[in-house]
């Protein structure tokens, strides 16, 4: 899902700061979706016989279906097929979307901050078109210049592919993009495509590195924050 895109370049900002675009994931990021995801796991595999426990959960957390689908099959012996689990998967938890998703506490203030002060934002996430088209009805697609999914992709998280196409087609320089997310998986892609990472853990913790600032909300984070990681202020 595009929509008209404005030409970077190397414009800056008018403050002179380099940050070109703000490149965001969706489950666990920008909205609480981790628990629905677990719960889909959960029934299907119960379904199946197989008891999924907490273990199981922070290997697939962030990950593709394909990766976290595969895993969950081969750790638990379950007899379906990776395409059968990814359908049932992808339909459970459309069902569970379906009656909401709540936003974490600071998305809705950063979006609105971001198209307040016209700095394009991506939606990269490694969850499947439909699932992201029924979530932009609770996030807003209106916020996004572009949105990636991982059906969408060869390679996705945790390869830096979702990160340099989100880039590219929005004309900036991933080195002056500064990608949000809250997985190790999401951390390696954006780190991999050369950005400057915001990581806020949502599962699993992720340590601070060179390029990457580890923050406990989306609360902690605005436009001069995100601007200083470019500028080299933070």
């Amino acid at each position: 899902m595009t929509s008209s895109i404005p030409a970077l370049g190397t414009r800056t900002a008018e403050d002179g700061s380099a940050l070109q675009a703000v490149l965001l994931d969706m489950d666990g990021t920008l909205v609480d979706t981790e628990d629905f995801w677990w719960q889909a796991e959960r029934e299907i595999f119960a379904e199946l016989g197989h008891s999924l426990h907490e273990g199981h959960r922070e290997v697939v957390v962030g990950g593709p279906m394909s990766r976290s689908a595969g895993y969950l099959i081969e750790a638990t012996g379950a007899g379906i097929t990776l395409p059968e689990l990814s359908v049932r998967l992808n339909d459970r938890f459309e069902e569970l979307v379906g009656r909401g998703v709540p936003l974490m506490p600071g998305a809705a203030r950063l979006l609105a901050e971001l198209a307040a002060h016209e700095v394009p934002a991506a939606l990269v996430s490694a969850s499947h078109r439909r699932i992201i088209d029924r979530v932009l009805t609770s996030v807003g697609a209106e916020h996004f210049a572009l949105t990636l999914a991982g059906d969408e992709l060869e390679r996705t998280k945790p390869h830096p592919d979702p990160y340099l196409l989100a880039a590219e087609k929005l004309g900036a320089d991933p080195a002056r993009c500064v990608v949000v997310e809250d997985t190790a998986t999401g951390v390696a892609s954006a780190e991999a495509a050369g950005c400057r990472v915001v990581a806020v853990p949502s599962i699993v913790p992720i340590e601070p590195a060179r390029g990457r600032t580890v923050v406990s909300s989306l609360e902690e984070v605005d436009l001069p924050f995100l601007r200083g990681l470019i500028t080299g202020m933070r």
